[in-house]
């Protein structure tokens, strides 16, 4: 009779999602002993964390009966599980008291457990950082936070508070080490953003955040601190890595950059949620003992380094940044240390020192991660502009402001002009001789940018914005006002031939047209009722010099205009003035022969007959 075949070997047991995480090599068995060894009460701990007990190398303990329902958790706070990758079922919940096999957990047990736990995040906290500890750390990491999660409410320890900390930023949103991964990877091939997403410690991250707010509610302030510059700092962190991640990647690894911008999605909430406790404890109250303002400064700089995750609108974030914003108002000192948060110009515009990208230009306006920052920057500097001294405006502020002024984006250029509205209407209880004259130098440069990109890049309603604030807020004789209104005539009249040239009925189409040219018109028609008597002459000048220069058709439009918008006003101050100004300019448009506009013709405004008249109107003013 022949032997039988001997019983093929079984196959070896499946890898968990433990051993699947993309920055973590597969543990040896070696190493799963010496874990054991040292932390014999491990697999109770770790009840419901992703550590099976068929894993280790020792013998299986006798399988466990059906467990009974479980009460429901809170919901996770950042995202829910996946349903490819569900919780594992926990046949034992720690601190609830609940009948398993006749024993009912809790009470002396739990208090046991608990002070076990303890015991192994304090060993996580002092121990060494070998190659073998290395991954033991990071196993127990993992382990503690799923366990902590499951445990419920605990007391505090501050050997907890900071292996919840390390567990946040290196192994439940281990961006810091993804990206860089991610990069090296060629043509965007990487599987390890993926797998993290279908891990069940990923989609336990809402639940970690949550044990780790309360931990931190109940900390020290040392330990708080701590607590506190992790956080920051990996805001910072991950803004540099997510602005190289999405210029290298952008076009080759869309997929690759979808998958990291879900967990840095994710990791952008937790933030936010931690955010909002810290504001809760130290931003609440002057009267508080724990009030310290220069948080503020930390919150808001770590916002606008995530901003560019910012997807919906959460009471949190709006919250956190209320707090903020309103302690930073009331103290020029930390107002002045957020407005030095951002990069430098010089920074801003070439990729030397935090951007490195061989071989390929670096454009500012194509890098999103850094246009978010800026433009949460500009939204924030309105609200304590009057706080920011001229120098520290000028030097930092400035140059950023007339950068993002042809920004592509209108959102963005629009916030730039916000900015320079905010400066120059600041100030008017106690005007600086700094100050003002920073704002006159200013508008001279403002003007020419916004113009020379208007219309395309430069938003009409900024451009319109900036230039009621000078005329409103500048004195009355200064010289930016009279070139402000010098500039925009020239532009009009530049608007105005292109637009004839290309279109010969434009007059006729002129009630509810949207041409540049009108707007620029609409815009110096309302500057009649905003700008000081001492500058309303030489803007009427201006005016009946561009107007004679028109077709009849053009005349007799922008005559009407200019007569309703008369008698519709009740500045009697203005009015009589006004009423003259209009028959004497009626009066020549009637008598002259206009100049036209159309592109070739050399003809200038101070070459017809009633120049001599026009000066007489200007000069009874």
């Amino acid at each position: 009779m022949a032997a039988s075949k001997p019983p093929p070997p079984p196959p070896p047991p499946p890898r968990t999602p433990l051993q699947n995480h993309p920055s973590a090599p597969a543990p040896s068995s070696k190493a799963w002993s010496t874990l054991r060894s040292r932390h014999p009460l491990l697999p109770l701990l770790l009840l419901s964390s992703l550590l099976t007990l068929s894993s280790l190398p020792s013998a299986r303990p006798p399988p466990l009966p059906p467990p009974l329902p479980a009460p429901p958790l809170a919901p996770p706070l950042l995202s829910p599980p996946s349903p490819r990758s569900p919780s594992p079922r926990l046949p034992v919940l720690l601190g609830l008291e609940i009948e398993w096999g006749g024993i009912r957990v809790g009470g002396e047990l739990r208090r046991k457990v608990e002070g076990r736990i303890v015991s192994v995040a304090n060993s996580v906290v002092s121990g060494g950082r070998g190659e073998g500890d290395g991954m033991e750390k990071r196993v127990l990491l993992r382990c503690i936070s799923l366990g902590l999660v499951r445990c419920g409410s605990i007391g505090f320890d501050c050997s907890l508070l900071l292996c919840l900390c390390s567990a946040l930023v290196d192994e439940v949103f281990p961006l810091r080490a993804l990206i860089p991964m991610a990069l090296e990877t060629p043509n965007g091939d990487f599987e390890a953003a993926k797998e993290h997403l279908e891990s069940v410690l990923f989609n336990e991250a809402g639940a970690v955040t949550g044990a780790f707010c309360n931990q931190y509610a109940m900390a020290d302030d040392e330990h708080k601190l701590i607590a506190e510059n992790c956080i920051w700092d990996y805001s910072k962190g991950i803004y540099l890595d997510l602005r190289k991640a999405v210029i290298l990647l952008r076009g080759k690894g869309d997929e690759l950059i979808g998958n990291l911008d879900k967990i840095a999605e994710a990791a952008f909430l937790m933030v936010v949620v931690f955010a909002a406790e810290v504001s809760k404890q130290k931003l609440n109250s002057k009267l508080s003992e724990q009030f310290r303002p220069e948080v503020a400064v930390k919150i808001l700089v770590a916002f606008s380094c995530i901003e560019y995750l910012r997807r919906v609108r959460l009471p949190e974030y709006t919250e956190a940044v209320r707090r903020a914003v309103l302690t930073i108002q009331e103290n020029a000192a930390f107002c002045s240390l957020f407005v030095e948060s951002l990069p430098p110009y010089a920074e801003l515009t070439n990729q030397r020192g935090s951007l490195a990208l061989e071989g390929m230009r670096y454009v500012w306006w194509e890098d999103e991660v850094q246009t978010a920052r800026v433009l949460f920057w500009m939204r924030v500097i309105p609200t304590c502009i009057s706080l920011v001294p001229a120098s520290v405006f000028g030097k930092l502020v400035a140059p950023t402001m007339f950068l993002y002024m042809h920004h592509p984006n209108e959102k963005v250029a629009r916030s730039s002009h916000s900015v320079f509205v905010a400066f120059v209407s600041s100030g008017k209880d106690c005007e600086q001789d700094d100050r003002l004259a920073l704002k006159e130098k200013l508008v001279f440069y403002y003007v020419q940018r916004s113009l020379e990109a208007y219309p395309g890049i430069t938003p009409f309603e900024g451009l319109a914005s900036g230039v009621a604030a000078l005329v409103r807020h500048l004195p009355a004789g200064s010289p930016a006002i009279f070139f402000c209104i010098h500039s925009l005539v020239e532009k009009a009249t530049d608007l105005c031939s292109k637009a004839l040239n290309q279109d010969s009925n434009l007059w006729k189409r002129w009630e509810g047209n949207t041409e540049p040219c009108k707007k620029v018109l609409d815009l110096l028609l309302r500057l009649i009722a905003l700008v000081d008597i001492q500058v309303l002459p030489y803007l009427l000048k201006q005016l009946a010099e561009f107007v004679v220069q028109l077709p009849k058709e053009g005349q007799n439009v922008l005559l009407d205009e200019m007569h309703a918008q008369v008698a519709e006003s009740d500045d009697v101050t203005r009015k009589p003035v006004l009423v003259s100004w209009l028959q004497s300019l009626s009066y020549l448009c009637s008598q002259k022969k206009p100049t036209s506009l159309r592109k070739g013709d050399e003809a200038k405004s101070h070459d017809f007959d009633g120049t001599l008249q026009l000066n007489q109107t200007s000069s009874r003013l």
